[in-house]
């Protein structure tokens, strides 16, 4: 269903609009932790290190995949909401063809690296062989992962978050049953988990496009659009290209950070990634409400009716506070629960290692979602310079003050510099958000 933002009460539209991607990130991030809690409990520590070190180099793969997601999603919010449906209809076309190219390009260049990649971020050499063929496997289903990522971010752009919502709920209940199959029955090991999630996914886009192809083609247009157009792939490069980098410098400082986790050991290498897994699904639900916050923002300011925006702002704050609030007291409260899910009892230190992460980080999720609330205002009115300067100042805090901080108290130093970074940032977004420069570029 395409749903018009620019008109009726915005916080029951965005409540309703968001609520649904709110469900398919937590249905994602489970298949997520299903994963690696097959991995640790059914291939055992090893395999769960080695699904885990090869996490941040995949991350930067998802977050180009991302930042194409919300390159076109702005764009496409724009037009829909200025009702330019001939644009619309091109920028959709251009997406796609630049996705086909750009995702070929990674999987020729990512199965080429994936020996140096590992070797940079200082795997360990009892986990090299396992980390090495999940991050082959992956890099093999990049096309998936694109397409995939582009469907949803045009589906959320028409205003319609319960298709992606159906598309998750198959891909995810189909990944874990395929998890259990290949990694229980065939004991297939870290290869299992790898395939799984490339099978799953690959059917997942292809029902993605064949849906989109046919909602796109009802919203009828008397003049013919462009099939691919260099001043429309100018238009989304310029949301596209600083997400990409935002997501992209994300991901190369956690390479930076796991390489500092790696030099601790496999144990603690174990832990991390279970903790972080849980880390994963705070903050990707919390992006995900600021994607919808984005793209209504984006279809308000293409319709010129930017007080709105200040109401779907508070609606998106209440919304987030119900949603961070939860993840606090599971993580903070029953840390030590939650990192069992992982691991058998013999993993001492890798518990002990995920219990003290999740103790440290999640008391400062409702400050990261000050800023992302406030990045997903500024990225849907297309201030992208603001936007960039709050993340990368929390990325680079973060990772200069890992380094430094794990020479004085070991791995909770590393875990400390979340919180300071994300403190720092939350700052500068949210005045960036209240200066109302953003709100300007409609004059």
């Amino acid at each position: 269903m395409i749903t018009d933002m620019t008109v009726g009460k915005p916080n029951k539209i965005l409540w309703k609009f968001s609520i649904p991607m709110l469900i398919s990130v937590m249905f994602q991030q489970m298949y997520n932790i299903a994963d690696g809690m097959i991995a640790g409990k059914f291939a055992g520590e090893d395999a769960l290190a080695s699904v885990g070190a090869s996490y941040p180099i995949t991350m930067i793969f998802m977050a180009i995949a991302i930042g194409c997601n919300i390159g076109c999603s702005v764009i496409i919010s724009n037009l829909f909401g200025a009702k330019d449906y001939k644009n619309m209809k091109t920028a959709v076309s251009t997406t796609f063809f630049t996705c086909l190219g750009l995702s070929t390009i990674l999987t020729i260049l990512g199965l080429v690296f994936c020996v140096p990649m590992m070797k940079a971020i200082n795997t360990p050499n009892n986990i090299f062989g396992g980390s090495l063929l999940y991050l082959q496997i992956y890099i093999a289903g990049l096309i998936f992962l694109f397409f995939y990522n582009v469907c949803t971010g045009i589906f959320t752009a028409l205003g319609d978050s319960k298709t992606p919502l159906y598309l998750l709920i198959g891909s995810s209940v189909g990944n874990v049953i395929l998890d259990l199959i290949f990694v229980i029955q065939f004991k297939m090991g870290v290869a299992g988990v790898a395939i799984a999630t490339l099978v799953a996914q690959g059917i997942s886009s292809i029902l993605a496009m064949i849906t989109l192809r046919r909602r796109v083609t009802s919203i009828k247009c008397e003049e013919k659009y462009k099939v691919f157009s260099l001043s429309m792939l100018r238009k989304i490069s310029i949301v596209a290209i600083p997400s990409i980098l935002q997501q992209s410098f994300i991901s190369i400082g956690n390479i930076f950070i796991q390489s500092i986790v790696n030099g601790f050991g496999s144990a603690v290498i174990a832990g991390y990634s279970s903790a972080i897994k849980l880390n994963t699904f705070s903050i990707t639900s919390i992006t995900t409400l600021a994607s919808g916050l984005s793209n209504f923002t984006a279809q308000n300011m293409g319709a010129k009716k930017v007080e709105r925006v200040y109401e779907g702002f508070k609606s998106a704050m209440l919304l987030v506070i119900c949603v961070v609030v939860p993840f606090f007291i599971a993580f903070f409260i029953f840390s030590n629960q939650m990192i069992s899910m992982f691991m058998d009892d013999s993993s001492i230190e890798a518990l002990n290692v995920g219990v003290s992460f999740l103790k440290i980080v999640s008391p400062f999720y409702i400050v990261i979602a000050v800023k992302i609330m406030s990045d997903g205002v500024l990225r849907g009115a297309g201030s992208m310079k603001q936007f960039m300067i709050s993340t990368f100042l929390d990325l680079i805090l973060r990772v200069v003050l890992a380094f430094v901080l794990s020479g004085y108290f070991g791995t909770n130093g590393i875990w400390m510099s979340w919180p300071i970074g994300w403190t720092t940032s939350a700052i500068v977004s949210f005045l960036f958000y209240k200066n109302n420069g953003w709100a300007k570029k409609l004059e």
